[in-house]
């Protein structure tokens, strides 16, 4: 018997350490580096006038083709500035907004293909009545 229990013991060390020779798989996974958003302006639930212009600054490593602009569901056309460590986006708030509250909402992708999406809420000052 104690033969029997040497060759089992042996036989499951060496399957043991041929299934840890390759790792997790999570090690071997690439982190996946969001695009981020810095320096938005207005800040949110800030009040502003309709049509007013935002902007905000991306990562460099934002593709720009992929970058999308909504306030309240609705496009919003935008500019792109590059700067040293990313890039400046522009727009102005659409002219069909009627609501007291818009959210602007930013989805962008990067260069190792990571998608990302991020926004924040404003505040409409409402326009005196014209009588």
């Amino acid at each position: 018997m104690y033969p029997l229990h040497l060759l089992m013991a042996l036989m499951l060390t060496v399957l043991s350490t041929h299934a840890l020779a390759y790792g997790s798989t999570s090690s071997s996974k690439k982190a996946c580096s969001k695009p981020t958003l810095t320096n938005i302006t207005p800040a949110a639930l800030t009040e502003v006038l309709p049509e007013s212009q935002f902007s905000f600054q991306t990562s460099s490593s934002t593709l720009l083709s992929s970058i999308q602009v909504v306030a309240n569901k609705l496009p919003v056309e935008i500019t792109i500035s590059e700067m040293t460590n990313g890039y400046i986006v522009t727009g102005k708030l659409p002219a069909a907004i009627k609501k007291k509250y818009v959210r602007v909402d930013v989805s962008a992708s990067t260069i190792n293909r990571c998608n990302g999406v991020d926004g924040w809420l404003l505040k409409m000052k409402e326009q005196p009545s014209a009588d």
